[in-house]
Parts: C-alpha cells; structure tokens; sequence
C-alpha cells in the first residue's frame, strides 16, 4: 500500500474517532467510554455526588455535588427539592441544561445506584437533555486503572431560567387516585420483599405496609448478585410481562423515598425504554401520612413486635 493510501486511510480513522468520540453518550457509561468522552472537544461535565469522598480523590474535573443537594428535609427525603433551590444549585455547579453530564456515585453497594438515578431523574425533569451515569461508580473507575485527582474542581457559576416537567413525576394525589379506583397505572414497589410485605418500614413512615395492587419489583432484580453496576436490561417485553403490563399503561415506581424506585424508574424508562414511566417521589413516606388505604400494613400488636425486633427499615 502506497504512503498516500495510507494517509488517506489514517486520515478516515481519525475522522471515525472523533465522530465516536463526539457522539452523544447513552443514559450509561462505562470507565473506559467516560475517560474516552472527557478526551473529547465535547467533554462531559462530570458530577460527582458523593460528599466527603470527593476530597479522597476524584476524576479529574468533575465538579462535587454532594447527593443531599437533590433530597428533601429528614421527614420526607423524598420529596421534589423546590424549583428556584434547584435553579441556585444548578448555577452554583455551573450546569447547562444543554451539555453532556454524566453522573458518579461510589459504586461500593447495589443501592448507590438509586442516589444516581435519582439525580438523573431530577435533572431529566429540570430541562437536561444529555445524561449518563457511569455504571459502577467511582469504584468501576479506579478498578479500569484510570487516574484520580484531589485538587478540588471550582465550577464557573452559570445563569439559568428552569422549570420542572412532571412528565416522568406521579404525586400524591395521582398515587391516591389510582388506589382510590379513579386513576390508572400500575403501581410498583421497588423495596426488598420485607417492605412490601409490612415487615419492615423507614424510620420516616407513618406505618409499614405497600400500595394496594401494587407489584413488587424489587430494584436488585436488575443487579446481579454481589454486583454494583446495573444490568443491561435486553428483553421489554419480558420485563413487560414480569409487571403485569399488558398494554401502554402507565407505570409508577415507588419506594420508602424514591431512591430504590429511582433505580426501576431508570431501568423500565431509560433502559428498557418503555412509555409512561413515572417516579413516586415522595413514596411510602409521604403518602403513609396521608392516611389513605394501605395494603399489607400489620396490626397493632404485629408491628410494635416488628419494631422490637428491629425490623423498622
């Protein structure tokens, strides 16, 4: 082969790499993919919600944005942070609704993954189109042998307008609709088996117990045992079948705080890609509260027996 085929043929593979480079980012990454994306002209910002352990070390230029700046006060974590806080929070970590973020937790337990679901759901319904989170966490990171860095990242504050689109948000009062017979959808329980049974229960709820006609789903079904990162989620209409849907009806995904439900939210919506998927925000917590039916809620007796024996969640 002649040097200027040659030419020619380099020439396209570095056209072919950067395309690849440049093109948008899935709703989840992989280390390699991130280190990747950051080497490009169009770098995601990197946010990386884990508190303290930013200061540990970090990927290089990701921004801390410590997980409780997207959660409600201690009587219901869940609950939607308001609009014009989000707004003040965003700027400070100088967000633009049209760049690539993607999103980083720890990755040491299966149940990190809800806090970044949760923050990719918050900011999916502040206006960002562009989100990811890097499956497995920090810990995925430095397991690939990528670098980190400790020098604190100090964002450029930005000025925005937002707005929240309830598109992928069920309240109170459409949960209670459904449970009332007057709405519909299908309501699921992302909690561990004892939840749903009214074994145990947060330490903010009002009572144990589930959503009547609920199915439960619990979020490690999409884990594999022992595992952190998320699964791919390869066959709808398995999990389709698994919920019980049997047409286009809607699904809303519940838990104690919308934290394990924001890991089924993430899995049914931006993985399996099914419409009409919402998230519970508030989820047992608040809606126990409301003194609305329950479902699998134990008597009296049953659960100062159950707290006893220190099955209170």
């Amino acid at each position: 082969m002649n040097t200027r085929i040659l030419g020619i043929a380099a020439t396209a593979t570095a056209l072919m790499t950067s395309a690849a480079l440049a093109a948008p980012l899935g709703p989840l990454v992989t280390a390699p993919e991130l280190d990747a994306a950051l080497q490009s002209d169009d770098a995601p910002l990197v946010l990386d919600i884990r508190g303290e352990a930013y200061e540990e070390g970090h990927i290089e230029g990701a921004v801390s944005a410590p997980y409780g700046l997207f959660r409600g006060p201690a009587d219901n974590p869940g609950q939607i942070v308001p609009v014009d806080q989000l707004e003040t929070t965003y700027e400070s970590l100088g967000l633009e609704p049209g760049e690539p973020v993607v999103i980083v937790t720890q990755g040491a337990t299966d149940t990190e993954f809800g806090a970044a679901a949760r923050v990719y759901w918050t900011l999916k319904s502040s206006g960002f189109t562009e989100l990811s989170i890097l499956n497995g966490g920090a810990q995925a990171w430095a397991n690939a042998g990528l670098p980190v860095s400790t020098e604190a990242v100090d964002p450029q504050p930005t000025d925005l307008s937002i707005s929240w689109d309830d598109t992928w948000t069920a309240d109170t009062e459409e949960v209670t609709a459904v449970v009332e017979g007057t709405g519909d959808a299908v309501l699921v329980d992302s909690r561990p088996e004892d939840f749903f049974l009214g074994k145990k229960a947060h330490g903010a709820a009002e009572k144990p117990g589930t959503l009547p006609g609920a199915v439960n789903y619990p979020y490690t079904r999409f884990f594999q045992s022992g595992a952190t990162a998320i699964g791919q989620v390869t066959d709808a209409t398995e999990l389709r079948d698994a919920l019980g849907l049997s047409g286009e009806e809607e699904v809303v995904s519940f838990c104690n705080t919308g934290h394990w439900a924001a890991t089924n939210w993430f899995a049914l919506s931006e993985l399996a890609q099914l419409e009409d998927v919402k998230l519970y925000p508030g989820s047992m917590v608040e809606y126990s509260k409301t003194g609305g039916e329950m479902a699998n809620a134990p008597g009296l007796i049953r659960n100062l027996l159950n707290q006893f024996m220190g099955n209170n969640g």
